[in-house]
């Protein structure tokens, strides 16, 4: 059971002239922040965005974009395939389009069948139809190869990414990266639809300031929806000018005029109300993402771009089925997942791969592994001719990194990469064996100290405090995110009145005080909660606050992150 840290340490606000609840005052000053800041938090301006020529690369990449527009050059953006990069291709190729380019083209490596990255063969393939500039979003930092090749095939290449670069740079035109050396910019937590972004603005800046070039009216804060999609989706943090943005760009994402997503929220009933953070991350995000784990038809820049609204509700449609089919493998592989790993002797971790795992979701499956087991996991999807591909994933508070589990295993492995807490792999079945035996001398050599996993929680609270009036200003100090976490809150005492089994393995439980009810879910509950919860017992509960809108009313309900039983229950 996790031990439960309180970072307020029993503050109290009592200040009766601020004009937002107590709580909110409690909540802000637990987590550090003075009046001051507290006033960036409540009011952030756009005014304060920093310039985008601050980042190194931006204005040489901006003069060749103008050089393109002056002697018709075709442009491709070249995106990664997840929601970071789609957004990114999408804020871009709104941008050029609104500038003046005709026919922007674009391609998406396929997450399956052609992986991550800037491929050497695309570049071939946009040779042939007569690219003559290739801006790369959220992509190729790490690429050497394929600008290798473009410079070959006489392509200038603009890198725009946001990830880590490793010892030298590709050979590209120019290189745009918050992250690279010798960027002063201080925007290194932006994403790749961020970078994107910031590029559009200068873009927007430098063809007003150029009478050789069109000067179109057009608003930046259009794109601030995919903006949004983007850095929420890639959980970077959602400090400074990401904070202003996001803060905007929910409300830009809630009266969009992209008609995919029109169709898309109101598929969703998310239309009517407005927009969490959590409304993205949680529940249309992860049926976009959906699209390029099954290698879809539709994938998520259709629903873009698309400009009739029954055509996007007909994809919309598809959308859903898709996410249906991914919900049904995904539900099919954990419990084949589980059945496998009945004899399963390693403490320290756990591994199973199986020919029936889809390919598409097996970090789905690693992740609820890692949850559940409370262990690192590592998943793989086996082809017919033996080849494993596979993600590996940690639980929440594991103090170790996958890419060095991994690094420890790699005489077993043909590739392996990615971040300490989700990363990626590649073997052949005959070494799978060699593997599991390596990663245990990796997790015995560790010695990881075993204490309790501890959360840490912003605040206690009451449910009479959790009203109305705090909500609205629960909800005018977000968006929450990276950096800005969600508030975790404490709640004493609360006596378990009626549980009740949703779609999904889900739980809904409803609480009380004596005073106040409150509902609260509980996703994928862990074998050990469900015997822990007992109709009639009173828990103390760790848990998100947000609301429920149902037959158009809203509700408070509490996500429940842990709970334990109340030492004072019996």
């Amino acid at each position: 059971m996790a031990i439960w840290k309180d970072k307020s340490k029993n503050i109290s606000v009592t200040d009766s002239q601020k004009p937002y609840p107590e709580l909110i005052g409690r909540l802000l000053t637990s987590r550090g922040y003075d009046d001051s800041q507290i006033e960036s938090i409540l009011n952030p301006k756009l005014s304060l965005l920093k310039d985008p020529y601050l980042m190194r690369g931006m204005d040489k990449a901006v003069e060749r974009i103008k050089q393109a527009y002056l002697n018709n050059q075709k442009i491709c953006i070249y995106a990664d395939f997840d929601l970071d990069g789609t957004s990114g291709l999408g804020i871009l190729k709104q941008a050029l389009e609104n500038l003046g380019f005709k026919d922007v083209s674009y391609y998406q490596p396929k997450r399956l069948s052609d992986g991550y990255g800037f491929h050497p063969h695309a570049v071939e393939e946009l040779k042939t139809i007569g690219i003559d500039l290739i801006i790369t979003v959220d992509v190729g930092i790490t690429s050497h190869a394929a600008f290798d090749k473009a410079n070959e095939l006489n392509i200038d290449v603009i890198l725009t990414d946001h990830h880590l670069p490793s010892e030298t740079l590709p050979n590209a035109y120019c290189v745009i990266n918050p992250n690279q050396k010798d960027c002063t910019s201080g925007l290194g937590y932006l994403c790749g639809a961020g970078v994107a972004f910031y590029l559009s603005r200068a873009l927007k800046r430098a063809f007003a300031e150029d009478p050789k070039l069109p000067n179109k009216e057009w608003d930046l804060k259009d794109l601030l929806d995919l903006f949004c999609i983007g850095t929420l989706t890639d959980m970077v943090p959602l400090v400074d000018d990401n904070r202003v943005l996001v803060k905007h760009g929910m409300v830009v994402l809630q009266n969009t005029q992209k008609v995919g997503l029109q169709a898309l929220m109101e598929a969703l009933e998310l239309t009517g109300r407005p927009l969490s953070s959590q409304d993205v991350s949680i529940k249309f995000a992860p049926k976009l993402n959906a699209l390029s784990r099954m290698e879809s038809e539709i994938l998520p820049i259709h629903i873009y771009l698309e400009k009739n609204l029954n055509q996007a509700r007909s994809m919309v449609d598809q959308i859903l089925k898709n996410n249906q089919t991914r919900q049904a493998l995904q539900s099919d592989a954990e419990t084949k997942a589980l059945a496998l790993l009945k004899d399963w002797s390693k403490e320290d971790f756990i591994f199973v791969s199986s020919e029936e795992f889809h390919r598409g979701i097996i970090g789905l499956i690693a992740t609820k592994l890692s949850q559940e087991f409370n262990k690192p996991a590592f998943v793989g999807s086996q082809n017919s001719e033996g080849m494993i591909v596979g993600s590996g994933r940690l639980p929440a508070g594991h103090e170790s990194s996958l890419v060095d589990a991994l690094g420890f295993a790699q005489s077993a492995l043909n590739r392996f990469g990615g971040h300490s807490a989700a990363a990626g792999f590649e073997l052949h079945a005959t070494n799978k064996e060699e593997l599991i035996v390596n990663l245990e001398k990796f997790y015995q050599q560790l010695k990881l100290d075993r204490r309790e996993l501890e959360i840490e929680f912003d605040v206690a609270a009451r449910l009479d405090e959790v009203n109305s009036h705090f909500m609205k200003w629960y909800d005018h100090i977000g968006p929450y995110g990276v950096g800005f976490t969600t508030p975790l809150f404490r709640f004493n005492k609360l006596n378990l009145n009626k549980i009740t089994e949703l779609k999904g393995g889900h739980l809904k439980v409803q609480f009380w005080d004596d005073k106040n009810s409150v509902d609260a879910l509980l996703f994928s509950p862990s074998s050990s909660q469900r015997e822990l919860l007992q109709a009639g017992r009173m828990y103390d509960i760790l848990g998100e606050i947000q609301w429920n809108y149902f037959r158009n009313k809203q509700s408070v309900q509490i996500l429940i992150k842990d709970l334990k039983v109340s030492e004072s229950s019996t």
